[in-house]
C-alpha cells in the first residue's frame, strides 16, 4: 500500500471538500448508503478513499476502492477520484459532468 505525503493528503481533501462536497455524496451514495445525507473525504491511501457518511443520523467511516487498482503516485489520485464520481453517476442514473 502507497502512503501519500501530508501535504498532498491535505490538499486533496481540502479540494474534496471545500470544491466538490456534491461529488462526496455522489460517491456515498452510489457506494456507501444509498440514503446518505451528508459525506466528508477523510483520507486517501494508493489502494482506496476513504469518507465520513452520515445516513439515517449515524455516521461511519466507509473504504471505496479505487476503479482502476492501486495507486502510486500524485497525478493518480485525482484519475481515480473522477473515476470513482463517474462510476457514482453511472450507479445513480445522473448524467456526469465534463471534465476540463
Amino acid at each position: 500500500m502507497t502512503l501519500f505525503a501530508p501535504d498532498i493528503v491535505d490538499a486533496v481533501l481540502r479540494h474534496m471538500n471545500g470544491d466538490h462536497s456534491d461529488d462526496n455524496l455522489l460517491i456515498a451514495r452510489a457506494f456507501v448508503d444509498p440514503a446518505a445525507d451528508a459525506s466528508t473525504m477523510v483520507g486517501f491511501d494508493g489502494d482506496e478513499g476513504v469518507w465520513e457518511v452520515t445516513g439515517g443520523g449515524v455516521t461511519k467511516r466507509a473504504s471505496v476502492a479505487w476503479p482502476n487498482g492501486p495507486i502510486a503516485d500524485r497525478p493518480e489520485v485525482r484519475r481515480e477520484i473522477v473515476a470513482l464520481y463517474d462510476e457514482a453517476c453511472a450507479v445513480l442514473g445522473i448524467e456526469p459532468r465534463p471534465h476540463a
